[in-house]
């Protein structure tokens, strides 16, 4: 742990000499030189205003996350378009599908990352390591505009397209840990929650300036033209104009100086020789590493997910929501929740990391089933009368059925239990399984009504017979009250858009203290390779796998709301681990000697 004592955040604590450049500290300096002498002290528990020095720190460490959601938000507004050019060898489905599992394996590979990137971190530096780790992200996400498409180089198309993502991955690994870093290790005592607040703002900056571009670029030419597979097509432009953020990036990052506790620590020779090692290898320090997983970013996580991405997909593929609408409700509330991180950073210098993020997590646990239903309330009354009135079952063999994991909603079931299960949920009903005679076919029981589902045989025959048992079903379903689709004339949008900003302010709780939290469990020596594992863990891998769980939990059970039993279960875990295991930092004095 933190081996400087703990001040209270009200208490002014010792002075630190450092021979920094004032201009480029970026810190509240109290100049005690003589002459042109540039030492300085450092006041760790003002409340003063920003200087102009720490608001570059904080904006040059945030441009890096404004490109990760940029680029996050501009590959899902363009999945259709790379699917076409990449992977044109396929149907348009098998290229979406591809898209995007391409798309996902940059996630995959973020905590690799953080291990590559945050050691690197510990032993050369904060600046440097981060000035590499936007030079990668930034020129990969360039270079996705000049590959030439699979019509023009064959399979080097998609190979050198997920090449690209990996970098991205990587890069992204080491990314966020050094924004955090600077910043905190800028940040006067006492500020450190609201200071790295600011970084987590950027999601909502990535997302609009992705729509804009695409929005500006779309309606500036045909729809032929944009969804061109060949280097001219014009949603490559969104892509090839990102390396003008880049270089606005790298440029003012390379204004900045090295972090002021790491040059004082790398000066005197202590800094870490193996930080991975020393983080990982010694169960003193990875237990701090795991504590920060289960009791801080991995509930962090789900509830960031469950918020803004589970929330989009379950009014669109559940509700059947027009896609526009929800979007838009999404994007107003993120914009009016979006103070909430800098509130919520701010509060946690006053009250502490832990009962705030606690209790977002708490609040997640507990109320996500009344909140999605307040959504299908809000968003489809019609499902929600029908699912309380017309209850379905679905009678198979329990050896029949599978489990439904469909991440990308591509995959082909066969089995007639998965075929009546899965036909089910794309109309969006509540059903339960009864176990049948084995060997036997799945029956499909609507009111008075029963269908037999479809088995295995002659591909032609059963791609027929699938077609006529789900319209059948759907049909019956109609009857029985389920809408097809959304009324848009039904939808309650203000409470619509009231549930998804209470949804996204749990985000905003959760999310907004978390780079101080993950900061001040770390020693400095380790504290760049000990903060970014956990956090990518977390985010890359309990965060993103909650869709594809979601789904298939939902396939499992029959309900619609099954789904949020993944977040939930991951939420208490880590309230619990949290409450137990976390100590409260928040006083934590990070500028002294570890």
């Amino acid at each position: 742990m933190n081996g400087g004592p703990a001040t209270g955040s009200n208490a002014k604590g010792p002075t630190l000499a450092l021979g920094v450049s004032v201009t480029n500290a970026g810190l509240s300096p109290a100049t005690t030189g003589r002459g042109d002498d540039m030492t300085m002290t450092m006041d760790r528990t003002t409340t003063a205003p920003m200087t102009a020095a720490e608001k570059k720190v904080i904006f040059a460490s945030s441009l890096g996350t404004v490109f990760e959601w940029y680029d996050f938000y501009l590959y899902g507004w363009t999945a259709a378009q790379i699917g076409a050019a990449f992977y044109s060898a396929f149907d348009a489905n098998t290229q979406f599908i591809f898209a995007l599992l391409t798309f996902s394996a940059g996630f995959l590979v973020r905590p690799f990352g953080a291990l590559v990137f945050g050691r690197v971190g510990d032993l050369v530096g904060r600046k440097y390591t981060f000035l590499v780790t936007i030079t990668i992200m930034g020129l990969s996400t360039f270079f996705v505009g000049l590959v030439p498409g699979y019509a023009a180089i064959g399979w080097l198309a998609p190979a050198i397209l997920i090449g690209l993502r990996l970098l991205q991955g990587l890069a992204l690994g080491g990314e966020y840990g050094g924004a955090a870093v600077y910043v905190a290790e800028h940040a006067p005592q006492g500020r450190r929650g609201f200071y790295t607040s600011w970084i987590q703002t950027t999601a909502t900056i990535g997302l609009f300036l992705s729509l804009l571009v695409v929005y500006i670029v779309r309606n500036s030419m045909t729809p032929a033209a944009f969804a061109d597979a060949g280097l001219g097509g014009g949603w490559r432009y969104p892509y090839l104009l990102s390396i003008l953020l880049l270089g606005v990036s790298i440029w003012i990052r390379m204004q900045l100086a090295e972090s002021p506790v790491f040059q004082k620590m790398k000066d005197a020779g202590a800094q870490s020789k193996a930080p991975l090692t020393e983080a990982f290898g010694n169960w003193r320090n990875g237990k701090i590493a795991v504590i920060a997983l289960f009791g801080l970013t991995a509930g962090q996580a789900v509830i960031w997910y469950s918020g803004q991405f589970y929330a989009r997909l379950f009014m669109v593929n559940t509700l059947k929501m027009p896609a526009n609408t929800a979007d838009v409700a999404l994007i107003i509330a993120l914009l009016i929740a979006t103070v909430g991180f800098l509130f919520f950073g701010w509060l946690s210098d006053k009250i502490g990391r832990k009962p705030i993020i606690l209790a977002g997590c708490l609040l997640g646990a507990l109320t996500y089933h009344w909140a999605f239903a307040m959504l299908t309330h809000a968003g489809n009354p019609a499902l929600e009368a029908a699912l309380a009135k017309a209850p379905i079952t679905v009678t198979a063999d329990p050896a029949d059925c599978n489990l439904l994991f469909d991440p990308v909603g591509g995959r082909v079931f066969t089995s007639s239990c998965d075929v009546a299960r899965q036909t089910l949920i794309g109309s969006s009903v509540n059903f339960k399984v009864e176990n049948g005679a084995p060997g036997g076919v799945a029956t499909v029981k609507i009111g008075d009504k029963s269908f037999d589902s479809v088995k295995t045989g002659d591909a032609k025959a059963f791609a027929a017979d699938k077609a006529a048992f789900v319209k059948s079903v759907g049909d019956a379903v109609k009857e029985a009250g389920y809408p097809a689709a959304a009324d848009p004339n039904a939808i309650n949008t203000p409470l619509l858009i009231a549930v998804l900003i209470y949804l996204a302010v749990l985000v905003t709780m959760v999310y907004g203290p978390i780079a101080a939290a993950l900061v001040e469990l770390f020693p400095t020596r380790i504290r760049y390779t000990g903060m970014s594992l956990p956090y990518h863990i977390g985010n890359g891998w309990f965060g993103g796998l909650l869709p594809p769980i979601a789904v298939a939990l939902v396939a499992a059970t029959g309900n619609i709301y099954a789904g949020l039993w993944y977040p939930i279960v991951v939420a208490l875990v880590t309230f619990v681990v949290g409450l137990l295991f976390v100590p409260e930092t928040k006083d934590r004095d990070i500028y002294a000697n570890d």
